[in-house]
């Protein structure tokens, strides 16, 4: 069974409202500092208690970042946490903010590495 309208349309609100803030810079915790974050999804439970941000994050050369650094974005979203459910707060203006739950989300690496693989095969192109 799909998410009904109500959450997916928070989902979406909140995914974008976090991407607004990091392009904007308003997130000042060191741990987002030379760091390219996406925020992929957003999935609000039905009852709009919680929600889980997936987010992605490379470095600025495009390198992939160490576990200890993807884990190191994850603790600096947690740290801000109270911020963004208050900035969250304002501009939906809800009765209840849901909980906010970071986790990242690997498919980007995945690709990254099926693209390497794909490559390796040496398999030549057709016109």
């Amino acid at each position: 069974m799909g998410r009904s309208y109500r959450p997916r349309m928070l989902g979406g609100e909140i995914q974008k409202l976090i991407g607004d803030m990091l392009i904007r810079g308003e997130l000042k915790d060191p741990g987002f500092k030379d760091r390219l974050i996406g925020i992929n999804d957003v999935d609000v439970s039905g009852d709009g208690s919680y929600a889980t941000v997936y987010l992605t994050a490379i470095g600025r050369d495009g390198k992939e970042l160490s576990e200890a650094e993807k884990n190191g974005i994850v603790e600096a979203f947690s740290r801000s946490r109270g911020f963004l459910r208050t900035e969250i707060g304002k501009a939906v203006k809800l009765r209840h903010v849901p909980d906010l739950i970071f986790k990242l989300d690997s498919s980007y690496e995945y690709g990254l590495k099926m693209d390497r693989l794909i490559d390796s095969l040496n398999i030549e192109k057709e016109d």
